[in-house]
């Protein structure tokens, strides 16, 4: 078991500042990404910003020997998802970008999807349920309440649309480290888990498929698939519990 570190005021204070920078890198990615470009273009233009733009660490690169700055993945990509040369982004696509970023010694997590103009609406759908699913879990959050109710919440919701939820990854405490307690689910039963207090950091980060939850990693040993090769989407969030109730870190202009 992780320790979970309640942080303090000037910590807190730290990780809104990396919070802040890492949704400026999707802000920029916005307006760069577009169909025809590689994925690991993508990726360079993440790691660019990043390091010159922001005086920032791509904490992604090297973070347990993963080799590049951004997880993407597209379509039935669950997570993992590594940026390759010889793959363009199609007008039909739906892709993960995945980005960490560390800055003044503390850590920011989070994801967004982007949906490309010719996807079509079962993937758009599932995208957009999925960041609801997300919200879902983050509206709960608050001192007292229990990490069972955020993973019955958001699987409650997502089974209600008629997806699944992968269960093989979760989300995670952060803040100095990548990954510190507790392990935060996308599942589970109300009143149940760890009791959330104040100064607690996580990331909400829910993977749902279309079809199956069953999921399975290919030989580079990072991509992760869904076993019945329907599609699948991601939102990640990195969460400050207040006294109360919750402050996304991460949160980027849109969304405001």
């Amino acid at each position: 078991m992780k320790p979970v570190i309640i942080k303090s005021t000037e910590q807190i204070t730290q990780m809104r500042q990396s919070g802040k920078l890492l949704a400026n890198v999707f802000k920029a990615l916005d307006e760069h990404i577009q169909v025809g470009m590689t994925t690991m273009e993508l990726n360079d233009f993440v790691e660019s910003y990043i390091t010159q733009q922001l005086g920032a660490i791509a904490s992604t690169k090297g973070q347990y020997g993963y080799p590049y700055a951004v997880n993407v993945s597209v379509n039935d990509v669950v997570c993992h998802g590594m940026p390759k040369a010889s793959q363009k982004i199609k007008s039909s696509d739906i892709l993960n970008v995945d980005v960490t970023l560390k800055y003044d010694g503390f850590l920011a997590d989070s994801s967004k999807m982007y949906v490309m103009p010719e996807a079509p609406a079962l993937a758009r759908k599932i995208s957009n349920e999925t960041y609801k699913a997300m919200w879902e879990g983050i509206k709960l959050v608050k001192p007292g309440v229990k990490l069972g109710d955020i993973g019955h919440a958001i699987q409650s919701y997502a089974e209600r649309q008629g997806y699944s939820v992968v269960r093989e990854f979760c989300g995670h405490g952060i803040g100095a480290q990548m990954h510190e307690g507790p392990d935060v689910l996308h599942f589970g039963k109300k009143d149940t888990g760890l009791t959330l207090k104040p100064g607690m950091t996580f990331t909400i980060e829910p993977m749902i498929n279309q079809g199956t939850h069953k999921v399975k990693t290919l030989k580079d040993g990072w991509t992760v698939v869904t076993k019945d090769k329907k599609l699948s989407a991601q939102w990640e969030h990195t969460i400050l519990v207040t006294e109360s109730g919750y402050e996304v870190l991460t949160l980027r202009d849109e969304e405001h």
